[in-house]
């Protein structure tokens, strides 16, 4: 998915924008970038780092003092390299985006047709972000080259620019990916994630809404575009991508969780001796679904926090597999004889799941029952970057509807409806191939209650194939 952190200050910015830029490491894996403007010397400095095999802040420690400037943006990308620095008729901007851009090679062959060039390529491909900055600078202000950059990207696309007078943050005109403003005396900042201001003094002063843009500077905020009305905020932020302790939409992702778990709990009649929670996104939902169940919780994974951080890395499935068993240390006295009940955020392609599962039954459990926090994906995500799939055959579902109907494209709605007959008969080869005692998700009512939100306001493509494009709804609204 990707993160970003901006921040302008009447005094040196560099230690802001590292370590608020490292608070959103956990968003992406693939390249981190700073770049400061240094108003004294005129100039931007940027670096950029390949995170591939380690981590944003052992990259960039040992150039922090070359960060100089009041003014800086970064970013944990999960896809190009980033950020670009550019120079046009609007005047000199560095930029970073979280964007998915589905139609990207119709937009970069209409821009070399316009006889544009490219100079970023990335891996021998066009790098989004620069492709969002060339049609930023087709606009007469940089609002209106924003607005064009909203007009054309099927998928998603927000960002922040560093001017030579401040940051400019636009979000996605349909809010997929969240954007928080936060102040203290004398700075301001831009981040993706709330969590990202707690230690470094900032308060959260003001939630971008869907293609809102602000510029932002030392001592205050100013709109440039207000917000549309329609919002389709991302469901999974709060299942999974978000950090505990942070907001959207004044929503907590730790309440969330807890909430959703609860509600669970208490539907749920299953009889177990102790309730755990796969860490990390899974911990949050386990202490609300044991409190909603009356069952003891109990730490029977814990994650080897000193050398595995929470993450989406390495970027290879097979090592990532492998990783994700390495950092996970079941506990055999918690296990031993117990029926035990995980909860997890969500199940993808589940090779990780089914070894894991096997593994509690190693370790003495006589029966692990799984709760999931989201409905079963049904639908590959058109909207973020969710995984790296390539196909919605990675998708466990869609193998086993494939399995079963000869297509992973036949029937998907009767699937996709919580209890029908089609549901019920999925879920149940789910649990049977990953080896489980029993296995349930949340449904979607259950998910937007907790979250707290209108339903027409959260996305949940990948449950229910039901969102829309911002494209789509042009001329519609």
């Amino acid at each position: 998915m990707g993160g970003f952190f901006g921040t302008v200050s009447k005094h040196e910015c560099g230690t802001d924008l590292f370590y608020g830029t490292d608070y959103n490491s956990h968003l992406g894996t693939k390249r981190g970038g700073m770049v400061t403007w240094d108003t004294t010397k005129g100039r931007f400095i940027r670096k950029i780092h390949n995170l591939e095999s380690t981590y944003f802040r052992t990259k960039f420690e040992e150039d922090l003092d070359k960060f100089t400037g009041t003014s800086g943006i970064g970013v944990i990308s999960d896809t190009d390299p980033q950020p670009i620095v550019f120079n046009c008729h609007l005047g000199k901007f560095a930029i970073v985006t979280v964007a998915k851009i589905n139609n990207i090679a119709d937009l970069e062959k209409e821009m070399l047709d316009d006889y544009h060039h490219f100079a970023e390529l990335s891996q021998g491909f066009t790098n989004p972000t620069e492709l969002v900055a060339l049609i930023i600078s087709q606009g007469k202000t940089y609002e209106e080259g924003i607005e064009s950059v909203f007009r054309k990207v099927r998928g998603s696309v927000s960002l922040l620019l560093l001017t030579e007078d401040g940051i400019i943050g636009a979000r996605d005109p349909l809010g997929r990916t969240p954007i928080v403003v936060g102040g203290k005396e004398g700075a301001m900042a831009l981040s993706s994630e709330s969590s990202a201001f707690v230690n470094l003094g900032y308060e959260t002063v003001h939630y971008l809404g869907p293609g809102e843009i602000v510029r932002i500077k030392a001592d205050g905020m100013t709109q440039l575009r207000p917000a549309n009305k329609r919002m389709q905020i991302c469901a999974f932020l709060w299942v999974y991508y978000g950090f505990p302790t942070s907001c959207y939409e004044g929503r907590n992702v730790e309440e969330v969780r807890n909430a959703c778990g609860e509600a669970m709990g208490k539907a749920d009649d299953v009889e177990i001796d102790a309730v755990s929670g796969i860490p990390d996104s899974g911990v949050g939902m386990a202490i609300g679904f044991a409190h909603g169940h009356g069952t003891p919780f109990m730490r029977a994974i814990s994650k080897y926090t000193p050398t595995w951080p929470r993450s989406f890395t390495p970027s290879n499935q097979i090592t990532r597999d492998l990783v994700a068993k390495m950092k996970l240390i079941p506990n055999s006295a918690v296990l031993k004889d117990r029926r035990m009940l995980f909860c997890d955020d969500s199940i993808v392609r589940g090779t990780q799941l089914r070894d894991n599962v096997s593994c509690l039954f190693d370790y003495g459990a006589k029966e692990v029952h799984m709760r999931i926090a989201c409905p079963p994906l049904i639908y590959g995500c058109k909207f973020v970057g969710f995984t790296s799939s390539k196909s919605d055959l990675e998708l466990l579902s869609r193998r086993i509807i494939k399995d079963f109907e000869g297509s992973p494209d036949k029937n998907l709605r009767e699937y996709a409806t919580t209890d029908s007959p089609c549901y019920c008969r999925m879920v149940e080869e789910m649990r049977s191939r990953l080896g489980l005692s029993s296995l349930k998700f949340s449904t979607i009512e259950t998910l937007v209650e907790a979250i707290g939100l209108p339903k027409e306001c959260v996305c949940t493509h990948c449950f229910d194939g039901s969102s829309y494009d911002y494209v789509d709804t042009l001329g519609n609204s």
